[in-house]
């Protein structure tokens, strides 16, 4: 049986038994695809999410939590989860722009997100 907690072929998870906590986050419209393990950060006006780009200057800066599936949101904003903690391998987390796990490894562990 899928369980989207195992540390599946992408190796998201740095752990063998991943010990996460997923909430429902809104992915704004217009940001096209985004895989699993992106880098989120959260919009302050809207609420909405998209990948976290430390050049922002919206709120979606701070990272806010890491997508736990790849979703479509060209045409429509999407409903979907994120992991709002838990441990990761750095080099599968996906980063926005020009940034890395070290642009915001410190603001991660802040909200309980550790990257190994």
């Amino acid at each position: 049986m899928y369980s989207k907690y195992q540390n599946e072929m992408d190796n998201l998870f740095a752990d063998n038994k991943p010990d996460v906590i997923t909430e429902e986050v809104v992915i704004a419209s217009g940001v096209g695809e985004v895989k699993r393990g992106t880098l989120l950060g959260k919009i302050t006006a809207s609420g909405k999410c998209i990948p976290c780009d430390s050049t922002a200057a919206d709120g979606s800066e701070k990272p806010y939590s890491i997508t736990t599936d790849t979703v479509d949101a060209t045409a429509a904003d999407v409903t979907s989860t994120g992991y709002m903690s838990g441990s990761f391998q750095e080099n599968n987390v996906i980063f926005s722009g020009a940034d890395d796990a070290d642009t915001h490894r410190e603001a991660l562990r802040s909200i309980n997100i550790y990257l190994k």
